[in-house]
């Protein structure tokens, strides 16, 4: 059994996805597992990984489904994956030729069931961090604390155990395509910390297809998705106020955009919720504007 899955959700990436696959077959260790999760692509992935898996050069475990999203994606990889250990890297993200041993060596001298895995760091291409570097004086932290004691910024890569991975799946609703891949963490965050591995384990490419440039078309595509999402958050035990007060006002926002008139009786606090109108109906509007502007460019 290997030890570690290495997990790629794609959709009609064909164009970029020999980047991933030639840069795992360059590892210096031969000690995990590539599931590729095929989001609904109408492009040739299907004949390209069939011709990598003929090489038989790694182990490639390929699976297609109708499109559901990238949290749709997760949730079927999580369901799929056996080994001790996995990490997600994109479609259009490449690995160093020793991450993988890297990883599973690290794993060896400091993991525990008493932690939820690793952080480690992306880099661009020119392999200059993404954002900043975690703080060298702690050795252990929760992402969100991560972010919000430490002021650490930018993507990290996350390295995961699986056994907990498929805990709090994604849900999934009708017509939309989008949640945020960070309630999975937060509610792990909950009950365990990470291991903080100040090394990089990926180099990412924002790719104008991708979801980092498309974000205010999926915040208007998907509220459904952004509310549930800006519920959860706004639940976590150990956020601050003013963290809890900026969710409730995507919230509001998000309720609008998906006409649910019932949002003050679904969120967690009332009173926030309240407070969080006026911008959160000022935001809505943004939202709308930015959505009409958008329309009416691609028009001409």
């Amino acid at each position: 059994m290997k030890r570690i899955t290495i997990f790629t959700p794609t959709y009609n990436r064909a164009y970029c996805l020999h980047h991933c696959y030639d840069s795992l077959k360059a590892q210096t260790s031969e000690d995990f597992i590539w599931l590729i999760v095929d989001d609904g692509s109408t492009d040739h992935t299907r004949e390209l990984v069939e011709k990598w898996k003929e090489e038989d050069v790694i182990q490639i475990d390929y699976c297609w489904q109708p499109n559901k999203g990238m949290h749709g994606a997760h949730n079927t990889a999580y369901e799929r994956i056996q080994t001790e250990l996995n990490v997600c890297i994109d479609s259009d993200d490449y690995m160093p030729t020793d991450a993988v041993e890297k990883i599973l060596s690290f794993w060896d001298d400091y993991g525990s069931e008493q932690v939820s895995g690793i952080i480690g760091l992306d880099a661009n291409k020119h392999n200059k961090i993404i954002g900043t570097p975690l703080p060298q004086h702690v050795s252990q932290s929760t992402l969100f604390n991560l972010y919000h004691r430490y002021g650490v910024k930018g993507d990290k890569k996350l390295v995961y155990r699986t056994a907990l991975t498929r805990k709090y799946n994604y849900p999934l609703f009708e017509n939309e395509n989008y949640v945020g891949l960070a309630y999975k963490y937060f509610m792990l965050d909950r009950d365990y910390e990470m291991l903080l591995m100040n090394q990089v384990l990926c180099h990412v490419e924002y790719l104008p297809d991708g979801s980092s440039y498309n974000m205010m078309n999926q915040y208007r595509n998907n509220p459904k998705g952004f509310s549930f999402y800006r519920k959860e958050l706004m639940q976590l035990p150990f956020a601050s106020t003013s963290f809890k007060f900026r969710q409730a006002i995507h919230y509001v926002s998000s309720s609008m955009l998906s006409n649910n008139r019932s949002f003050l009786k679904e969120t967690p606090s009332k009173t926030l919720t309240i407070l969080a109108i006026p911008l959160g109906f000022l935001l809505f509007l943004y939202i709308k504007f930015r959505s009409t502007t958008t329309t009416m460019t691609s028009a001409q």
